[in-house]
């Protein structure tokens, strides 16, 4: 009981802390930002954001399209007139739609500003979205939606607009979750570093020769730290924080260590042979 007691109420504090943070990164995505006119008359967009591509400085945004009021017919599923909605400046490409045609989904991109994949997992980015509606010759009222559903990436949302259209500014970040594993990655590169370099001054100062068991579990931890950084969520690429934190510097230790070990076993284990044969 004295040894099951504490375990038990580290496993209650862990889980207790764990759905917390699952619970307020739901609530994060689940969260929509409404900006812009609420006229009856008016065209209503939703977008979403579905990917955001860190190396490639751009997002993938998915824009639903409701014309309300006399704007739209069919229940808002279509125009009364050809729709054209223009974006911002970081939107790659303007909407248009016909009228009386059926409205479909779009996927749009939008280009990032500021910060650096290289600051990984600590990097953030800039941008903003925004939509002006013209339908036929007529600029008409235009009201957001916006939500993010990437669970890599946290938003934070500045309303801004004006009478006819919506504007929203982001900045993006990684998610709680990615932070605390990419953090949790390099203490564990660091340990697994820390302990090779105990092997190894262990092996050398007892003069144990060549342990194979001892060299393959070090040459294993040296590929396997490799595939472990290769699992940090959002594939960043090498040169990151994760790497001049952690990584580069594990892999150069654990080779060292196992360079070392090599060289002290040969050396022990050739030493009999060097040694004369005393006189009988």
């Amino acid at each position: 009981m004295p040894v099951l007691l504490p375990i038990a109420v580290l496993i209650v504090v862990a889980v207790g802390v764990g759905s917390w943070l699952q619970f307020t990164e739901r609530q994060a995505v689940d969260t929509v930002h409404t900006v812009g006119a609420s006229a009856a008359d008016r065209v209503d967009v939703d977008a979403v954001i579905q990917n955001v591509d860190a190396t490639g400085r751009e997002l993938v945004l998915r824009v639903w399209v409701t014309p309300r009021g006399t704007l739209g017919e069919a229940e808002g599923t279509a125009p009364v007139t050809d729709l054209r909605l223009r974006t911002s400046g970081a939107t790659l490409g303007d909407l248009m739609f016909k009228a009386h045609e059926r409205l479909e989904t779009r996927d749009v991109q939008v280009a990032l500003t500021g910060g650096s994949v290289s600051d990984y997992p600590f990097d953030s980015y800039a941008t903003a979205i925004g939509f002006q509606a013209q339908l036929g010759d007529e600029q008409v009222p235009v009201r957001l939606h916006f939500s993010n559903k990437d669970t890599l990436f946290s938003a934070s949302a500045t309303q801004a607009a004006s009478r006819q259209s919506a504007v929203v500014a982001l900045r993006l970040s990684r998610s709680g979750s990615v932070l605390v594993f990419a953090v949790f990655m390099m203490v564990v590169m660091w340990a697994l570093a820390a302990s090779v370099l105990l092997g190894t001054w262990y092996l050398a100062t007892r003069v144990e020769g060549l342990v194979w068991p001892a060299l393959a579990w070090m040459a294993a931890t040296l590929f396997a730290l490799a595939a472990f950084r290769n699992t940090a969520p959002g594939t960043p690429p090498i040169g990151c924080v994760l790497d001049w934190f952690a990584f580069l510097w594990a892999e150069t230790l654990i080779a060292l260590c196992l360079i070392t070990v090599v060289l002290t076993g040969v050396r022990t284990a050739l030493r009999p042979d060097e040694d004369p044969q005393p006189a009988l």
